[in-house]
């Protein structure tokens, strides 16, 4: 079940980093004004579709890590 949990985690971590930055560049560290955290910003196509998987194997990881906890 250890396996599983690596494979998903890896997953989950390549998902993470396909997906494009929703701000322009570091304006959260460098102290703009405008950061564009709450921005609503509708994904399209393929990013759509990464934002779907990340969030899926997000739930699947947590729930690989409450089974491994169970069993044990």
């Amino acid at each position: 079940m250890r396996i599983v949990l690596l494979i998903v985690a890896a997953i989950l971590i390549v998902l993470s980093l396909l997906q494009s930055g929703k701000s322009d560049g570091l304006s959260a560290f460098t102290g703009s004004n405008d950061l564009g955290l709450f921005a609503n910003v509708k994904e399209r196509g393929p990013e759509k579709v990464i934002s779907r998987l990340t969030l899926v194997m997000g739930i699947i990881f947590f729930a690989v890590v409450i089974i491994i906890r169970i069993t044990e």
